[in-house]
């Protein structure tokens, strides 16, 4: 279990110890969690802590990836996973020794208290699921791949100010089936076929799968948390 010791470090905390934690959440649920699944739930904790408290959950920046956001960092701590269910911890690496040694535990109450509940809502989700949400129109992800047709986004960077001014807007379409099927891995853009005209594929079968999907409910909250769960 984490140390809730009031003494904990406030945040921002390394994104690879918010990962740890959810997937200890998830284990416990019996929940298994994909590399990609996982970036999609670290990115709504963040966001979340982001809307509640005004102060960002993780070091460091997510960037819009083909299939959602991501954080780099994250990624690259999970990367040996591949598709597969992650069934082991992000650790750290002694740059003296180059010794790997276990990361310490995130204490934080509020952060283990928004991973429970991001873990209860959407970790049972199929990755497509996750990716359809993360993927809601005029939200972060959404907004950084339109405005990267027409001007320079360094990096496809998602900036914290830019998550709180749109987090609310993380809706969904349901349609019989996720948009994009259920991706195994995710990948930036410009890398293989992620790509055509200038347009991100991820988008354009976004716009193409529109008008086969019903609208039907909000999936993040407008604001605070008593419209989360």
């Amino acid at each position: 279990m984490p140390n809730l010791s009031p003494a904990s470090p406030p945040p921002p905390f390394d994104p690879r110890s918010i990962c740890n934690l959810i997937l200890d959440e998830a284990d416990r649920d019996g929940i298994a969690v994909s590399n990609l699944a996982l970036q999609k739930l670290l990115y709504f904790v963040h966001g979340l802590h982001l809307v509640e408290t005004k102060t960002p959950l993780v070091s460091g920046y997510f960037e819009a990836w083909t299939y959602g956001p991501v954080h780099p960092v994250g990624y690259q701590a999970f990367k040996a996973a591949v598709s597969n269910p992650i069934v082991f911890r992000a650790e750290t690496l002694d740059p003296l020794t180059l010794e790997r040694r276990p990361l310490s535990d995130c204490g934080d109450r509020r952060a283990i208290e928004l991973v429970r509940r991001v873990v209860a809502t959407y970790a049972r989700m199929s990755p497509g699921r996750l990716v359809d949400i993360s993927h809601a129109k005029g939200a972060p992800w959404s907004h950084i791949v339109d405005e990267a047709r027409t001007s320079v986004v360094l990096g496809l960077r998602i900036p914290n100010d830019l998550i709180l001014d749109r987090f609310a807007r993380h809706k969904v379409s349901v349609g019989a089936e996720p948009t994009h099927g259920e991706p195994s891995e995710d990948f930036p853009f410009g890398r293989n076929r992620d790509c055509q005209g200038g347009v991100p594929l991820a988008r354009r079968k976004e716009e193409g799968a529109k008008s086969k999907q019903k609208r039907t409910s909000a999936i993040l909250p407008k604001r605070g948390p008593q419209t989360f769960l």
